[in-house]
């Protein structure tokens, strides 16, 4: 019942996070899409149904590239405690990561504690927790500087991301109109 309860929740979150990407591709902030999980159908049940399986090890949920030119890549991850494990990060998703952050994309991890409390943690804090804070985890404590706000029953993804381009709207600046 529980694990039921959790991977709803962690739908749910990732529903408000897909809506967020539209409010943000409308404002002409950025175009970020959730990324298909890879899977091949093995047994057709009709009308467009089928029984498939995963094909590979998951990326991270969501990609694309902000205003001014710059690649964006997150995971997603839900809890119903009060901190999120370093390993809740597959291998799969913490090599996807490094790599974009590697080459200059803005990385995180979208954090939800209780479907109440939303957070974006940088990937170079994400990835660093047992340097950072001596555990494996962030506590709600050490996960508040990365604190999002919402308005209008969104959740503000982007607020205060730097954009690289002076050019470029500001992403922080969308949600002040």
């Amino acid at each position: 019942m529980i694990g039921k309860r959790s991977k709803e929740s962690g739908e749910a979150f990732e529903r408000w996070i897909t809506a967020a990407c539209k409010y943000y591709q409308e404002m002409g902030i950025a175009c970020i899409a959730k990324t298909p999980e890879p899977m091949k159908p093995i047994k057709s049940l009709g009308q467009g149904r089928f029984v498939a399986c995963f094909t590979k090890k998951g990326q991270p949920d969501y990609k694309g590239i902000l205003c001014d030119g710059s690649g964006i890549m997150f995971e997603a991850k839900h809890t119903d405690s009060d901190r999120i494990f370093q390993n809740a990060v597959t291998d799969a998703q913490w090599k996807s990561l490094d790599v974009y952050e590697r080459f200059g994309a803005h990385c995180y991890v979208m954090v939800s504690l209780e479907l109440v409390k939303f957070y974006r943690v940088p990937w170079k804090v994400g990835k660093r927790m047992k340097e950072l804070f001596g555990h494996k985890f962030m506590t709600e404590g050490e996960l508040e500087p990365h604190r999002l706000k919402e308005k209008r029953c969104t959740i503000l993804i982007l607020e205060g991301v730097e954009l690289r381009n002076e050019d470029s709207k500001s992403a922080a600046g969308a949600e002040a109109e």
